[in-house]
């Protein structure tokens, strides 16, 4: 079997950490050897001694500033990088790319110690540019183009992804389309009457109302406002609109978003708990997701799992991941007057929001399960270093 040195993220929370834990987990359980390497340092050591362990399979690199969406290193940490690989002596370098200044060097480091480099690219996009936030985005796939057309290769969710990027000079030959995947036996529906133990306190929290569920970051991108001006507009009497996460956005939204309807949005807050995320979706019936830009959303992918009816819009590749009666697409533009007149239609037609949950979890089992994604990431690996290698 293969050993992985895996660079990315632990902290702070996003759809970046989840891939890694996610992935780097299913890859030792197939009995891969992986380390894990990510910025979780700040400052740098104090004693100026390396943060790896002899035979120790996590690094901690140093840095200056972490966010969700970005991070700075530390000045020392590239060096730190290097003799961490070096040591470690892995098989194959997999960055799933923390959009940092360190993933513009990786090529000519793991030239250098003859290691393949494998990398895993997730901002966001909107193919279309359809807002200066898409456009935003798309100058971050410009920057970093050239880079990733000397990585080994380039693991994008869509196709849509890789066009973007093909236009931009990225050789197709280096590009994989693997998209995202879930466990559904974690992320699984149960009966309507929401029975056990946690759907319970949720629902306890929540009270009695039918439940249409935002689950994510709480920043412009993720485009609540428009969300929260389509529930004002339209009689939602015995529904609930739930927002569950935190982010830059969620005091200002929270402190205008006084509704008319007495009680009828409830602000769970950040939630790290699993179990509690798992019962939030099988308690709801309608997922929402107005996003301006998007990767793949794995929160998406987990409500779909779930057997929750989706709606979200056409950025990234969630419009892709619903197409063809999955769930229901709305464009990027617009947002508001759209889910004006859809959500009395969810609100009526409950044989529908049930029949569209169905359909997909049977579009998760099809395409998007974990098992899945990580054949396809086998296979990528199995390319770069051989079946003997893979099969050791």
């Amino acid at each position: 079997m293969a050993h992985i040195a895996w660079l990315g993220k632990k902290t702070p929370f996003c759809g970046n950490v989840t891939y890694g834990l996610n992935t780097t987990e299913a890859l030792r359980q197939r009995g891969h050897q992986t380390s894990f390497i990510h910025f979780d340092n700040p400052g740098g050591l104090s004693n100026g001694e390396s943060a790896l362990l002899a035979n120790d399979p996590e690094v901690s690199l140093p840095y200056l500033v972490k966010s969700q969406v970005y991070t700075i290193p530390f000045p020392g940490a590239q060096r730190e990088l290097r003799e961490s690989l070096e040591r470690l002596q892995p098989d194959l370098v997999h960055a799933s790319l923390t959009l940092s200044p360190l993933d513009f060097r990786l090529p000519e480091l793991c030239e250098q110690i003859g290691v393949p480099l494998v990398a895993t690219f997730h901002p966001p996009f909107d193919s279309g540019m359809r807002h200066l936030t898409a456009g935003t985005q798309q100058l971050t796939y410009q920057l970093y183009a050239p880079a990733l057309a000397r990585y080994d290769k380039v693991i994008v969710f869509s196709e849509l992804q890789a066009e973007v990027l093909t236009k931009l000079g990225v050789q197709e030959q280096r590009l994989a389309v693997i998209p995202n995947g879930v466990d559904p036996e974690c992320w699984a529906p149960t009966s309507p009457q929401c029975t056990n133990p946690m759907q319970q306190e949720v629902l306890g929290r929540v009270g009695n109302e039918r439940i249409f569920l935002y689950m994510g970051r709480i920043a412009a991108e993720k485009n609540v406002e428009a969300l929260l001006r389509a529930w004002r507009l339209v009689e939602t009497k015995g529904c609930r609109l739930v927002i569950v996460g935190d982010g830059p956005l969620r005091s200002t939204l929270q402190n205008n978003s006084t509704p008319t309807k007495e009680n009828d949005v409830l602000w769970w807050g950040y939630e790290s708990d699993l179990n509690t995320k798992v019962a939030l979706l099988q308690c709801a019936e309608v997922f929402l997701l107005p996003s301006l830009v998007e990767g793949l959303s794995l929160a998406l992918l987990e409500a779909m799992a779930t057997g929750t009816a989706c709606v979200a819009t056409d950025a990234g590749a969630d419009g892709e991941v619903l197409d063809g009666g999955a769930g229901i697409v709305l464009s990027t533009q617009g947002v508001t007057s759209q889910l004006r007149t859809l959500l009395p239609v969810l609100r009526d037609q409950p044989v529908l929001t049930a029949e569209l949950g169905r359909r997909a979890r049977m579009r998760v089992l099809e395409r998007y399960t974990i098992t899945r994604n990580i054949d396809d990431l086998e296979t990528l690996y199995r390319g770069l270093l051989g079946a003997t290698k893979m099969a050791a």
